[in-house]
């Protein structure tokens, strides 16, 4: 059975507390899995939420703080002595390079698997096509480079039973029609309409700028930092970051169903502000204040 979902291993930006650890989220995806900014504790986390190093077949790197790569060593070492029997694929930035290869190489162990670097450079765009899926990245706004990252599911088309029969096409016809296009005179959009594509988004420590926008449009999930409230606007600003009302608003104005807030500064206590100030900003749509540990299913298709 195929599933589509966040698991959310950690939400703390910077310094971990008692109940965040450091960033670290994985996207299941069908079959796939791809493990976003593994920061310090990543491992273990994967443990306490039932995600297993072969889950893994990709990892994306938003940028080298360490509260969003610490992890990385450990769980390029956990993939290698699990015997990951499929290569895994890393993306990062370019100009990080020689952060991600001491994190690689930070101690000494048998290298088993093939972990293929992929690094993104200059305003990005697409990285990879599967067929499956479209995964993209787009430049943001913070002190050190960083990018965010995009899956696409391409559209594919929703059979109508109700003109199939009117038609009179039935049993493997049905088929024979999907895979040629049209049977006997019937064409394939004739008895089916677009199903659109789902789309998912990842953006973490940013600034607002046009990459936010690009990655946030249409998404089916936008999974957005959420450093400061709005009264520390002048804090978010300065350090890179968004607020929860910046969050909500690009999410509204990109038409974001479901808007999932991570990456919390310590400063602050209560998670409800981060949804009280992100609906107070106009976004009407579903909305969840990340915990460690949580899943969140990405939304049914309308």
């Amino acid at each position: 059975m195929s599933v589509r979902e966040l698991v959310v291993l950690g939400t703390a930006s910077q310094v971990p507390t008692r109940h965040r650890n450091h960033n670290g989220y994985v996207l299941r995806w069908d079959g796939d899995g791809i493990l976003f900014d593994p920061g310090e504790g990543t491992q273990r986390q994967m443990l306490r939420a039932g995600v297993a190093a072969h889950d893994l077949n990709r990892i994306c790197v938003t940028h080298f703080h360490g509260d969003h790569s610490l992890g990385l060593a450990g769980v390029i070492q956990r993939v290698n002595l699990d015997r990951v029997p499929h290569p895994v694929t890393a993306h990062f930035p370019a100009s990080g390079r020689r952060f991600f290869e001491r994190l690689r190489y930070a101690t000494a162990y048998r290298e088993t698997v093939q972990l293929v670097e992929a690094p993104v450079a200059g305003p990005g765009g697409t990285l990879v096509d599967t067929g499956a899926y479209a995964l993209e990245a787009h430049r943001l706004s913070h002190p050190v480079d960083s990018y965010g990252y995009r899956l696409t599911e391409p559209d594919g088309r929703r059979i109508l039973p109700e003109r199939l029969a009117a038609h009179g096409i039935t049993g493997p016809d049905v088929g024979r029609l999907q895979r040629e296009g049209s049977l006997g005179g019937v064409r394939l959009d004739e008895v089916s309409e677009v199903r659109r594509g789902q789309r998912f988004a990842f953006v973490m420590d940013t600034r607002l700028c046009e990459g936010v926008y690009a990655l946030a449009e249409g998404c089916d999930m936008l999974v957005i930092e959420s450093t400061f409230l709005d009264e520390d606007e002048a804090l978010a600003v300065e350090h890179g970051h968004l607020t929860a009302g910046q969050a909500a608003r690009v999410a509204a104005e990109s038409g974001v169903r479901h808007l999932v807030l991570t990456h919390f500064s310590q400063r602050y206590e209560d998670p409800s502000e981060f949804e009280r100030q992100a609906r107070a900003a106009g976004f009407e749509g579903e909305l969840t204040v990340a915990k460690d540990l949580m899943r969140v299913p990405i939304p049914k298709r309308r």
